[in-house]
């Protein structure tokens, strides 16, 4: 049971098995401290804290780039005065929350006056500063161009995460190359602990980010506005993004089947998300460095490409792309059964209107957008028949469209979840193997936790693919729904299974007519010699009594077993068979 315990602990991400239930009968300060702040349990609110802080931190220095535009602060000088009260009042309760639970934490608690060693913390002194400048100008005539520059220091407080995901960063990848290390930064594997996780959100964000300032850029009163912050930002995220690319560009060699320090770099350079990334840059040295031979302002729009980057992040679009693989023979038929019918009904829509409306039904190509608005059962309105026999096509066309183009979205549907219930039942036959193989190593358990994060399965969905997994592997070492073959691989499992065919063709002996059975297996040689002899052989240690116990007849035994060489003789005469 420790040993699942610990299975179910690295599946999580633990690193041992923590509590699950904060104990009762505490005192206050220990009660507040487990529910708010102490990490070694998962059932309370210390993440919440963090990544609400965190959060809080974030706006703040957005806050504060939006304080040096005018025409965004004065309107709203109020708005910006009371979110910096509210984030002050926020940091200095987190800053006098840990000064009193101090003796509690575990940096503290065994040393001499716990809060006073919390005052001098690095950590404190960043939280203090995040706050001080707002109280200083309280007593203080400080320029605002200075607190400014003060309120700065509260992006320190993200030092809090980064610091411990540093530290374990170090001490994962301790003895190994600069290039390695990069590769545990920026790919998947089980060298990159928290600060890789770290690494994916920040260029999550800086899509995201970059992505709404495009938008927003199209908006011309807006773009008025910040034209010139919307252009630092986006070269900050294009240096971002090139820094990014051209990391996965260096260290894929260590990457599987990217081995080779340059035909592995061309084929990392072909992989989609490679080609996505250069996509996402693409746009912006093109207009910087061609700008003044052509006008290149419209690939400014190619820009929102940077979205397909969140593409790396979640398992969706690659099961998708398996699903459209694996289905691509029917959905093909299926288009092309559509292209028929759209081609059918605009040379028909065509026929019938073309008389009645010239101006819109010109040719059968400009008929195409009719009939696909038709059979789409979208209709916009644009293009209508006046005509009965048009009207009436009309109807029927678009009463087929529903069935027709509803085939091509059932069969992705389908497909789709199919798929992903063939991903978590190959999720736990791997959990069967590693469980198997007796202990789960802490790349083993990084590779299942990255599958589960892909399927977007859930602790308890984890921990009850664990359970079915824990279960068919007990069924398997009981020899039950086992195959021949797996059976025959170990040697264990070989002997025992031989000793249950033995049990059930003895016990068959037992209930069998042997003279029926032996005339009908001798009848066009259903039995060859050695099988009727084995059997002959099995039959002889049942008597007659116990035969006839059963209400059948037992034949005699042809020959007697021998008796092994080591076994002693009886005395006084040979051995004869009972």
């Amino acid at each position: 049971m420790d040993n699942i315990d610990h299975m179910r602990a690295l599946l999580h991400g633990k690193k041992s098995v923590i509590e699950e239930v904060i104990p009762s009968g505490q005192g206050f300060r220990k009660l507040l401290y487990d529910w708010l702040l102490n990490p070694n349990y998962e059932t309370n609110y210390h993440k919440e804290v963090d990544n609400w802080i965190g959060l809080l931190i974030v706006t703040n220095l957005f806050a504060m780039l939006f304080e040096h535009v005018p025409q965004v602060f004065e309107p709203n000088k109020e708005l910006f005065h009371v979110f910096d009260v509210f984030s002050v009042v926020i940091f200095t309760i987190e800053y006098f929350l840990r000064f009193y639970l101090a003796p509690e934490d575990e940096e503290f608690a065994k040393k001499k006056m716990p809060r006073l060693r919390y005052i001098f913390s690095p950590f404190a002194l960043i939280d203090f500063f995040a706050v001080a400048p707002f109280y200083l100008q309280s007593f203080l005539p400080i320029d605002l161009r200075v607190l400014r520059f003060l309120r700065l220091l509260r992006m320190l407080k993200l030092f809090r995460v980064l610091l411990p995901a540093i530290t374990e960063f170090r001490a994962l990848n301790a003895g190994r190359t600069f290039r390695q290390k990069l590769h545990a930064l920026v790919y998947n594997s089980g060298y990159g602990g928290a600060l890789h996780n770290l690494f994916d959100n920040f260029i999550v964000v800086w899509v995201v980010i970059s992505v709404i300032a495009v938008v927003f850029e199209s908006v011309q009163s807006i773009h008025y506005i910040l034209n010139t912050e919307f252009i630092i930002l986006d070269t900050v995220a294009v240096t971002i993004f090139t820094l990014e690319y051209f990391m996965r560009l260096y260290c894929c060699v260590e990457e599987p089947g990217f081995q080779h320090f340059l035909i592995g770099r061309l084929k990392q350079a072909k992989t989609t998300g490679s080609i996505i990334d250069f996509l996402a840059v693409l746009p912006f040295f093109l207009e910087v460095f061609l700008h003044h031979l052509f006008d290149l302002r419209f690939l400014r729009v190619f820009r929102l490409l940077r979205l397909l980057k969140l593409t790396r992040y979640t398992g969706a679009t690659a099961t998708l792309a398996k699903v459209i693989v694996r289905e691509w023979p029917v959905m093909a038929a299926a288009g092309f059964v559509m292209m028929l019918l759209v081609v059918l009904t605009a040379s028909l829509g065509y026929l019938f209107e073309h008389e009645a409306q010239p101006d819109k039904f010109e040719n059968i190509p400009q008929a195409v957008y009719w009939a696909v608005i038709t059979l789409a059962s979208v209709g916009y309105g644009d293009i209508t028949p006046v005509t009965p026999v048009g009207r009436f096509l009309t109807i029927i066309l678009a009463l087929i469209g529903i069935g027709i183009f509803a085939i091509p979205a059932a069969l992705l549907s389908s497909a789709f979840s199919d798929q992903l219930i063939t991903e978590r039942e190959e999720l736990k036959d791997s959990l069967i193997k590693i469980i198997g193989e007796g202990d789960i190593t802490d790349e083993k358990a990084e590779i299942i936790r990255a599958e589960a994060e892909r399927l977007h399965l859930t602790e308890h969905e984890v921990d009850k693919l664990l359970d079915r997994a824990i279960q068919e592997r007990d069924d398997i070492d009981h020899g039950a729904k086992l195959p021949l073959s797996q059976i025959a691989q170990d040697p264990a499992h070989a002997v025992e299974h031989f000793k249950v065919l033995v049990s059930e063709i003895r016990q068959l002996t037992i209930l069998s007519n042997h003279t029926q059975f032996e005339t009908f297996a001798k009848d066009n040689d259903r039995l060859t010699q050695s099988e009727l002899a084995l059997w002959q052989q099995l039959g002889s240690t049942v008597t007659p009594s116990s035969a006839s116990s059963q209400g059948t007849t037992t034949a005699p035994a042809t020959k007697a077993v021998e008796p092994h060489s080591d076994q002693p003789k009886p005395e006084g005469g040979t051995h004869s068979a009972s």
